[in-house]
């Protein structure tokens, strides 16, 4: 018999950051498929970070939801057909527009949406129901840029181009963890840095992986970078680096602003006072800017995640409109994205500010919409922003929410509250790709399984407005559907199938281009309508392109702004005066809580969670310190403390690092109820935000600090997923799971001691090939149990708080296929027998290099990191690990 022919690879986009990299995925025929980099495509040039390079780890069906279900009368969820699904959707919906009006209806979608089933869900809740009352987790993340953005520029417009990143000779990174957050993007900074002596300066109040590879890093005080930029602004003047021909024929505003400048930050001093930084180092900064003919800054969420976002935006933006470095080649302002589309959901509407197509609510803007879509029952008025539509969920003025591939009872600010309106709701809608999350253990009333990376059929937008084709490379499992399908058979039931007659994405992205020129004439800024009359066979082609593509065109435009041309109604971009900033307040409490990703992990772990490479680097969820900080609490490394705010509590692993500022925690955002007892730190974040974007400040909570009492500490291993929520670990335990080769890992820590422990395991279904050691004087228990076929099934050990942990030694035992003799007889005392290789947390995750390997290699002699590259290939492909490759060097080879 002949061998079937391997799959094609099929070019897609990779669905996590807004770099937007192409990935060429190829189907292995079994469920899952080879992942890598695409050397076509512009963003990436063919590399891929730790994430993307794991996307193969991520496909398994395992966790999916794959059929519809509706709530029952008692409360639970059981599997419903779409029909049955579908029309409870379409009957609640009904129900509560005829009882409270359009607007008691809302959708809350994600930047994970592909633009077509973005553009499906806006043009059904503000053209045909008539509601405001949308938006997006992109309001987490990118808000405050699209308002600085727009109040300067007169549209939600980026300028510039990932080229320029190449050819710049100053890169400036604010409130950006590049090296962590956009690697495959930081290491083409790198490798500008190399070819041509591009300089790096990183402002941000912590010392981060990005931060280590910089030119000058300016460890500024939370929420000061207007400040630093309007001082900026203020020396550019004196010093005569201003472009006059720029600003008089293509600006206005600029003498009022220079002058708002000059009260708040009249020199270099008053600047280093006002931002906590020393004179020489503003000094330093502001002759690189100078002095740099071709000046990119790249800003992210510490610049947006502020209850001052918006004036911060127009801080930097004004410093590039003085010295006209924008449009150019090597020189602007760029906004480096969060999510994978969310660029492409502000082009159809996604946020609850805009229409679509980037209009807004004004009559003309309302009416062209409403004549294009044939929608007499358009919104007319703006709706509520995140925090405000989930706020109006309180109140009891909305009725009926449907939530689209995001997990709000999570990520929202003071999540706990979220969680509580959630169960108001008359109907609550959540289309989802796992079965089980936190926003889904909120009882839906009806729960709809949607596609999932690998699946998707549509186009992303990223940071460099350039649009990539998704494509699917596997089939739709089970009875899991498009989600622009489910919004069009919701908008036929309610009687509007006529403009929801799609036939499949090729439709929708052709409806959009169109809508996107129609009577446009240069007037708006985003205009795709050259690619309104592609064939499907010209859509399924589509390579990536840049918007705008005007009608008549099929290539975009790379830069925009260099000659003016700006979007206000006098089509001069605007100079605006931040507002003076106090220092953030505290509350009466010690600490400023600042939140944020780490390097290998993405949002709330529903993908990233199910490779067990990108759990080996971080595996539970922590809080980082000031040394100084925390010795009065007697914290040490891998401590449990506890960390509260006015709204709510989490208990995390203590990280000491000497680069957070004192008086100030970081903890990452990732855990959640669904994969740590206690890790969920959205629900202490406040829920302030910034009065022109409705961004949340997530970066500056007043919380406390203290110790968690820990009687014992341990671990649990076992091939399948448990339930710990409905197995009760002993009253005050602590846990945080983490995906392994062949199962699953938690770390365990609490107040019970080892007889409680005992009991505990006692209690489960376990096989009865079991070994068991208890030793209640020395404060130990441990058990491991066995399968008929030797394979270890399950296996706890604890012990006292500062007991070796053996995790790394004994959890490779789940992947295979029987444990040795030797094995069983010495697991229960954390060892294996015989070598069994380097071990420890994975410092590279894109080849899966432990620490131990590391050191391992100094050992023999590597003394920098290009020879532990040579060695080991850790650092060589995305190269997020390399500053972390360095401080392992440096301890291992300072003298003691």
């Amino acid at each position: 018999m002949n061998a079937l022919p391997p799959a094609p690879a099929v070019a897609t986009t990779c669905p996590y950051c807004g770099v937007g990299c192409g990935v060429k995925a190829t189907p292995d025929g079994l469920g899952g498929a080879l992942i890598a980099g695409d050397a076509a495509h512009p963003a990436n040039l063919g590399r891929l970070c730790s994430k993307g390079a794991a996307l193969g780890e991520t496909l398994a069906l395992d966790a999916r939801l794959l059929h519809p279900m509706v709530r029952d009368a008692g409360g639970g969820l059981e599997v419903a057909s779409w029909d049955m699904a579908l029309d409870r959707v379409a009957d609640g919906f009904r129900a509560v527009i005829e009882r409270h009006g359009p607007q008691a209806v809302a959708f809350y979608l994600s930047g994970q949406l592909l633009t077509e089933d973005y553009y499906a869900a806006n043009k059904l809740a503000k053209g045909f129901l008539g509601t405001a009352n949308v938006d997006t987790n992109s309001r987490l993340c990118m808000a405050s840029s699209v308002a600085g953005h727009k109040r300067a520029f007169g549209s939600d417009t980026v300028p510039g181009a990932y080229e320029d990143l190449d050819e710049a000779d100053l890169i400036v990174l604010t409130g950006s963890n590049t090296a962590w957050c956009h690697p495959v993007l930081f290491r083409r900074m790198v490798a500008a840095r190399a070819a041509r002596g591009t300089r790096l300066v990183v402002i941000d109040p912590r010392r981060t992986a990005t931060a280590e590879e910089a030119d000058l890093f300016l460890p500024i005080a939370h929420g000061s970078d207007a400040a630093l930029f309007s001082g900026l602004l203020v020396h550019l003047e004196k010093t005569g680096a201003l472009d006059h021909a720029f600003i008089a024929a293509h600006t206005e505003g600029f003498a009022a602003t220079l002058e708002a400048a000059r009260a708040c930050t009249p020199d270099i001093a008053a600047t280093a006072a006002a931002t906590g930084l020393f004179d020489d180092e503003v000094a330093r900064f502001f002759e690189m800017f100078r002095s740099a003919r071709r000046v990119v800054t790249c800003y992210s969420q510490g610049v947006n995640q502020s209850a001052v976002g918006t004036d911060k935006v127009n801080a930097i933006l004004n410093c590039h409109l003085a010295t006209g470095r924008i449009g150019k080649p090597g020189m602007g302002p760029f906004s480096l994205t969060g999510q994978p589309n969310a660029m492409g959901g502000r082009e159809v509407g996604g946020l609850a500010n805009q229409l679509a197509a980037h209009m807004g609510f004004s009559p003309a803007e309302v009416d062209l919409v409403r004549r294009f879509w044939d929608a007499p029952a358009i919104a007319t008025a703006e709706g509520h922003k995140a925090v405000a539509m989930f706020d109006a969920i309180a109140r009891g003025e909305i009725k009926a929410l449907w939530v689209m591939g995001t997990n709000p009872a999570v990520s929202l600010p003071q999540a706990r509250e979220v969680r509580a309106a959630l169960g108001t709701l008359d109907l609550f809608v959540l289309s989802e790709n796992v079965v089980r999350n936190d926003t889904a253990a909120c009882a839906p009333h009806v729960l709809l399984p949607a596609a999932t990376w690998g699946e998707k059929d549509g186009t992303v937008t990223n940071s460099e407005r350039r649009i990539s084709r998704q494509r699917p490379f596997l089939s739709l499992p089970g009875a899991v559907r498009p989600d622009w399908w489910a919004l069009a058979q919701v908008a036929t039931r309610l009687g509007h199938g006529a403009a929801f007659a799609w036939r499949g994405p090729a439709d929708i992205f052709r409806e959009h281009a169109a809508l996107s020129g129609f009577e446009n004439g240069g007037a708006r800024d985003f205009d795709i309508s050259g690619l309104a009359t592609l064939s499907d066979a010209e859509y399924q082609s589509l390579a990536p392109v840049q918007w705008p593509v005007p009608a008549g065109a099929r290539e975009g435009r790379a830069r925009l702004f260099a000659e003016g041309g700006f979007f206000t109604p006098s089509r001069r971009a605007r100079f605006v005066a931040p507002l003076p900033v106090a220092p953030a307040s505290r509350d009466g409490r010690p600490f400023l809580l600042n939140t944020g990703r780490v390097r290998d992990q993405w949002h709330t772990m529903t993908r990233t969670g199910l490779s067990p490479r990108l759990a080996g680097h971080i595996r539970a969820p922590f809080v980082a310190i000031h040394p100084d900080d925390a010795a009065p609490f007697g914290l040490e490394e891998g401590a449990l403390a506890r960390v509260a705010s006015a709204h709510g509590t989490a208990t995390l692993e203590v990280r000491i690092d000497a680069g957070q500022p004192v008086g100030t925690l970081f903890a990452p955002i990732h855990w959640s109820d669904a994969n740590a007892s206690d890790g969920a730190v959205g629900a202490l974040v406040h829920k302030h935000t910034d009065p022109h974007s409705g961004q949340p400040d997530l970066k500056a909570t007043p919380a406390t600090l203290a110790p968690a009492p820990v009687r014992s500490r341990g671990f649990l291993l076992a091939r399948g997923r448990l339930d710990l929520a409905r197995l009760p670990l002993p009253a005050g335990s602590w846990w945080a799971r983490a995906a392994l080769e062949g199962g699953f890992g938690w770390r365990l820590a609490g107040a019970a001691g080892p007889q409680e422990w005992a009991d505990w395991a006692g209690s489960l279904d376990l096989p009865a090939d079991r070994t068991e050691l208890v030793d209640l004087p020395g404060g130990h228990y441990r058990t491991a149990a066995f399968d008929a076929a030797g394979r270890l099934t399950f296996a706890l050990l604890i012990g006292p708080p500062d007991a070796p942990q053996a995790w790394d030694a004994l959890a490779g035992l789940l992947g295979e296929d029987a444990v040795s003799p030797q094995d069983r007889r010495i697991l229960l005392s954390g060892r294996r027998a015989g070598a069994q290789g380097p071990c420890g947390p994975l410092v590279c995750a894109c080849f899966g290099v432990p620490r131990g390997a590391i050191t391992e290699a100094i050992a023999a002699g590597d003394r920098d990191a290009a020879a532990i590259g040579a060695r080991l290939k850790a650092g060589t492909n995305c190269g997020s690990c390399l500053p972390e490759i360095r401080q392992i060097l440096q301890d291992a080879l300072v003298p003691a």
